[in-house]
């Protein structure tokens, strides 16, 4: 094999420079530096990025990317932070793809500890995993029967009183460490690379909305922001929200009688006119649903706030219709009270940016996986991610799997073997658009 030849074999370079167990190690150094910074983003903040931790972790991050050697490191006010690592080919190679890697920088709030404490386990012998003996949190086999795949392997959970993190630090570890890769060794080509880490994509995707696509001059991205081993996803939710608001007339009961006009009821008559056959608790896969997620009310005010999901485009449009028809029937039996319906579009389905055109980079998912004998698990995600904000202003944006299973979850793990796969995917999807010109 000649010298440039040996220069893109990628797969074999890889395996012998890192091994395994140093990739494994060198994941989880950089997980626990990431996790240790608290992050987990507020709703309803009003700003971006909407805790300060957030802003600590660009910063960190900022300054690992400026010893990796990147260059044109930026960060907004926004705590966006953009990064570029110049291509490296051989002379004369044709031009390759411009590629992103994405990760938020955000952990979700659900209800648990924003301050997150991993355990690593050892050798997982099976059965139960014990996350914190002094206050005997458990995550149970008998609940959770996919840990069983994972015998013998060493996995990452939490003490029990937070959320892992893996989302969506699990991520921002496997980018970090496959720039380290190739930072080490200078005889690994590659393409132009763009990384970018933005703030609040569990409270609307906000840091991908106000990312300037000026810095971050892509053909294609990539985000790593799911689950078990082998899962890819490029179809994803639309998703939208929408907020009835009423305003009754007050009066006191003993002359309430063709006077009084009631902001509870008329949020209840509201409600009972969706279908609770398209509700989240009875659908799944492709099925779309209206969630009502909040009710508020007084004597003077009501407030119903739903939520809108739906794969199809015309079927989410259709949903939106429903609830503008319904807002109209309820302001119709109560014509003295003021109604008013909102409605906000928040991400949309990454399918519906994928064309024959700039497929390139779901196809290139399947190349690479195959070239690691990693089997693909193809989701359409009841859900979003960067992606979805991504590739609707015009940067196709699929993602894959850090590796992780219960998200949002006191029970989130994440198994070293299937931490270290994403890594090599980053990897092997770098050699093989090295390889297109």
């Amino acid at each position: 094999m000649d010298k440039e030849n040996r220069a893109f074999d990628m797969g074999s370079i890889h395996t012998r420079l890192v091994t395994a167990m140093d990739l494994k190690k060198r994941l989880t150094e950089r997980f626990l530096r990431y996790a240790a910074v608290s992050s987990q983003s507020e709703a309803g903040a009003g700003v971006v990025p909407s805790t300060p931790g957030q802003r600590e972790l660009a910063e960190l991050l900022m300054r690992d990317l400026e010893e990796l050697g990147l260059q044109d490191i930026s960060i907004s006010e926004h705590s966006v932070v953009v990064g570029r690592l110049p291509a490296r080919l051989p002379e004369g190679h044709a031009p390759v793809p411009v590629v992103g890697w994405v990760a938020h920088l955000d952990t979700v709030n659900v209800q648990l500890s924003p301050e997150i404490h991993p355990v690593l386990v050892r050798s997982y012998a099976g059965g139960d995993i014990c996350q914190n003996g002094e206050k005997q949190i458990y995550i149970l086999a008998s609940e959770h029967p996919e840990l069983q795949q994972y015998i013998g392997e060493d996995i990452l959970v939490s003490d029990g009183t937070s959320v892992l993190g893996a989302d969506n630090k699990a991520a921002i570890a496997n980018i970090m460490v496959s720039l380290e890769v190739l930072a080490e060794d200078p005889s690994l080509p590659h393409g132009e690379i763009y990384v970018c880490f933005v703030p609040d994509e569990e409270i609307g995707l906000l840091g991908a909305k106000s990312l300037d696509l000026s810095l971050f001059p892509v053909d294609y991205a990539y985000t790593i922001d799911c689950c078990r081993l082998g899962e890819v996803v490029y179809e994803t939710f639309n998703a939208g929200s929408a907020w009835l608001d009423v305003t009754g007339i007050t009066a006191h009961p003993m002359s309430a009688k063709n006077q009084l006009v009631n902001p509870a009821l008329a949020a209840v008559d509201f409600v009972n006119l969706l279908d609770r056959g398209q509700t989240p608790e009875h659908t799944e896969g492709r099925e779309g649903f209206l969630w009502v997620n909040g009710i508020t009310a007084d004597v003077k005010h009501a407030r119903v706030s739903v939520v809108i999901r739906d794969h199809s485009r015309e079927k989410y449009e259709a949903k939106k219709a429903y609830l503008r028809a319904a807002a109209e029937m309820v302001q119709q039996k109560y014509p003295r009270a003021k109604i008013t319906l909102q409605m906000e579009d928040v991400y949309s389905n990454i399918a519906d940016a994928i064309r024959p055109e700039n497929r390139q980079c779901v196809d290139n998912l399947y190349r690479a996986m195959e070239a690691l004998n990693i089997p693909p698990r193809t989701i359409a995600m009841r859900g979003g991610t960067d992606g979805s904000c991504l590739s609707a202003r015009g940067i196709p944006t699929p993602n894959y799997f850090t590796g992780a299973h219960n998200f949002h979850s006191a029970c989130e793990f994440l198994p070293l073997g299937a931490f270290e796969q994403s890594c090599r995917l980053t990897l092997k999807l770098i050699s093989l658009i090295a390889g297109e010109g």
